[in-house]
């Protein structure tokens, strides 16, 4: 019996250390095996890194007006004789566009006009008569005055006659009409509007800590959200108050819209264009990275020449600047002549391999053009 129990003994130390034996021999193949993989080289999309012109600028939003806009209204009470307009007309200065019944007004000038006729002859008559010395001075005076007082009077009633057509103050585009042919008015009633829309006003509000960085007479450029339509302008006011409440300044710009890309009322984003700058090393937005350390970006170093060229992708923390446009200056960190990634770098680590593959490569518009 005792040689069975230990023949058992002997064949179970033998099957426990086979398993074991080979769970190590797989447990060491396996790690020799990772040990020796490479991973596969990440594909990116790479810029080089070189000094540009770069022009800063300061981007706010705002608000288009016209340079003259109205609300044009009735000077005097009436009936609505004739609409002499329909909406978008263009029209000039000194058109006439409504006309208020006006023939109580132009009888009184009538009126006014014979008065006027009358006296002026018995004047002529009155200093007539003085050179003969035939009539005293005083009659001639009263002559004299009775003349003025009937031109004053006719030119009061030509006055309130003309209230009674109502004309284009200056040059630009009626609106609808408000009013219609036969109604009563009062004065002060509004029968369109008026927008001279050539040149736009566009006002926005910028901080505090940039306002010494503009001045009157700086370009900028504005454009709308609905169909990136940019128009062109300059600086022409700037408010010498900052606003207790916000810490921002008010500013004026004026823009040439002659082509009515942009309409008064309208949501505008602005770029005021400061003073360009040569030699700055400037990169688009997505090659930083943001992380509690820092800012940082990769850059691809290539060892070798030719088919055994070897790439890999260094973690570099650098300093970023001023950003405008997509793109961001580093002060620090880059030189010029760098490979910097552009995509991919999401899947990078230090050291990694990485393959260049610039057919997709997200540039800014400035970098592309």
């Amino acid at each position: 019996m005792l040689w069975r129990l230990l023949l058992a003994i002997v064949l179970l130390v033998v099957v426990v250390g086979g398993i074991v034996g080979v769970n190590l021999f797989r447990d060491k193949m396996i790690g020799e095996f990772f040990a020796g993989m490479q991973p596969p080289p990440v594909t990116v999309s790479v810029t080089e890194a070189e000094p540009i012109t770069w022009t800063p600028g300061i981007e706010a939003v705002g608000t288009a007006s016209a340079l003259r806009g109205v609300d044009l209204g009735v000077e005097a009470g009436g009936i609505v004789q004739e609409i002499l307009f329909t909406a978008n007309d263009r029209v000039g200065s000194g058109q006439r566009l409504v006309q208020i019944d006006d023939r109580m007004e132009r009888a009184d000038v009538e009126a006014a006009q014979a008065q006027l006729d009358l006296s002026r002859e018995q004047l002529s008559r009155q200093e007539s008569l003085r050179q003969r010395g035939v009539t005293s001075v005083s009659e001639l005076d009263v002559a004299r005055a009775d003349a003025t007082a009937a031109q004053a009077s006719l030119t009061r009633l030509t006055a309130v006659m003309e209230q009674k057509a109502l004309t284009a103050p200056f040059d630009g585009i009626i609106g609808i009409p408000q009013v219609d042919v036969g109604q009563y008015v009062e004065p002060g009633t509004v029968y369109a509007t008026l927008q001279d829309i050539d040149t736009l006003r566009v006002d926005f509000s910028v901080p505090e800590q940039q306002i010494r960085l503009i001045e009157v007479g700086m370009p900028l450029t504005a454009s709308t959200e609905v169909d990136g339509s940019t128009a062109r302008g300059r600086i022409v006011a700037i408010e010498p108050r900052i606003d207790p409440n916000s810490r921002l300044v008010l500013v004026r710009g004026e823009i040439d819209t002659k082509e009515g890309t942009i309409t008064p009322g309208q949501f505008l984003r602005v770029r005021v264009e400061l003073p360009t700058e040569d030699g700055v090393i400037a990169l688009p937005q997505t090659v930083l990275s943001s992380t509690l350390y820092g800012d940082s970006l990769f850059i691809v170093r290539t060892e070798g020449e030719g088919d055994q060229a070897k790439r890999t992708a260094e973690q570099v923390f650098v300093h970023p600047g001023r950003r405008s446009l997509g793109m961001v200056e580093i002060a620090e960190g880059v030189a010029a002549g760098d490979q910097v990634v552009t995509a991919g770098q999401n899947r990078l680590t230090g050291g990694a391999a990485v393959t260049i593959d610039n057919s997709v490569n997200p540039l800014p518009a400035v970098m592309q053009d």
